[in-house]
C-alpha cells in the first residue's frame, strides 16, 4: 500500500438497520469492485481498497429502523468501474444480491449523455452509482 496523500478519504462508516442484509448486498458489491474484507465484529464489517475502507455497522445506538437517502445525510456512494461492460455486468449481477436498478428508463445515461453509469438501490434504500472510467460504448 502506498502512503495516502493528505486530505484523501480515510474511511466512511455507515450505520445499517440489518447487518446481514448489508453484508449480502454491500459486501458482494465491494468485493466485486476489488475491496477485501478488512475487519469483522458482531455488529459490523469493513472492506478495504488501498488506504480507504468502508464500514457497515448495525449499531445499538441507531435511532431509526430505515435509511432515507432523501433526508439530510448520505444520499449515495459512487464508485469508478473500468468500462461500460463492467457497469452492465455488475448491474445485471447485482439483482441477485439485493439490488435493483434505479431510473431504468434512462439507464445508462441517467447522469447525462456523457456519463455511463448504473444507479442501484438495495432493500434498505441505500444507493450506489457505478460510473465507467471509460464511458465509450460500442456503435
Amino acid at each position: 500500500m502506498t502512503r495516502p496523500a493528505g486530505g484523501m478519504l480515510h474511511h466512511v462508516e455507515i450505520w445499517v438497520p440489518d447487518l446481514e442484509r448489508a453484508v449480502a448486498s454491500m459486501g458482494w458489491l465491494l468485493e466485486a469492485l476489488g475491496y477485501t474484507l478488512f475487519q469483522s465484529w458482531d455488529e459490523g464489517r469493513s472492506w478495504r481498497l488501498g488506504a480507504t475502507y468502508l464500514v457497515f455497522e448495525e449499531s445499538p445506538a441507531l435511532t431509526a429502523v430505515r435509511h432515507d437517502r432523501c433526508r439530510p445525510g448520505l444520499n449515495h456512494l459512487a464508485f469508478h468501474v473500468e468500462d461500460h461492460h463492467t457497469v452492465e455486468n455488475l448491474a445485471s449481477e447485482a439483482t441477485r444480491h439485493g439490488w435493483s436498478l434505479l431510473f431504468p428508463d434512462r439507464h445508462p445515461h441517467a447522469g447525462g449523455e456523457r456519463a455511463y453509469a448504473a444507479y442501484l438501490e438495495n432493500t434498505d434504500d441505500f444507493e450506489v452509482e457505478l460510473v465507467a472510467i471509460d464511458p465509450s460504448e460500442p456503435d
